[in-house]
């Protein structure tokens, strides 16, 4: 597809990549990456660097964000390299099935995968998709993951109408959501 570096004062490198996904820029900033910048095919280079340049503060914010919390981060919150995959699996998806009965859920297939960026996924074919290092979590963060993926098997968005269904199930689902930020940088260092 192609990609462009470009060094930028305050920033360092900026890393942009034409997608055949994406559907709009996306700017990822990440501990210890450059920031990377998805382009769609059919936007220039040059109009991305464009769109960029006034988001530049924006990107220093998170930047510095994101070097505070790896200071702060104590590596005994999670530990990626001691699991038990098969016994991983078994507890997650026994705690999916448990929670899609109780709540009269319905999903097709489950996939427990090690995942370095998203705890959980819901497909359009009500696919679930899990990330084997929940294990590692508080069991009530474990709970708020499953029955997120679920209710996206009947709201495909983050709409307000999702959010008051989750807050169905359990109780302050934007609490729980910010809470899995403290362990998120566990998965992208």
């Amino acid at each position: 597809m192609g990609s462009e570096c470009v060094e930028i004062e305050g920033v360092g490198q900026i890393v942009f990549k034409k997608s055949q996904r994406a559907r709009v820029i996306r700017i990822a900033v990440k501990p210890n990456e450059p920031v990377r910048v998805s382009v769609p095919v059919w936007v220039s280079f040059a109009r991305a660097k464009s769109i960029i340049k006034p988001k530049i503060p924006w990107i220093q914010k998170h930047s510095e964000r994101l070097r505070k919390l790896k200071e702060g981060y104590e590596a005994s919150s999670v530990d990626r390299k001691e699991i038990d995959s098969v016994r991983a699996k078994e507890k997650l998806i026994g705690r999916l099935q448990e929670l899609s009965v109780l709540h009269g859920f319905q999903y097709n297939k489950v996939s427990i995968r090690r995942q370095k960026t998203r705890w959980g996924s819901c497909s359009a074919k009500n696919n679930i998709s899990l990330n084997m290092y929940m294990v590692k979590l508080p069991d009530i963060l474990i709970d708020y993951i499953i029955l997120h993926e679920l209710v996206h098997t009947r709201i495909k968005n983050h709409s307000k109408e999702f959010w008051a269904e989750l807050s169905t199930y359990v109780q302050e689902a934007k609490v729980q959501d910010k809470a899995l930020r403290k362990y998120q940088l566990a998965f992208m260092v």
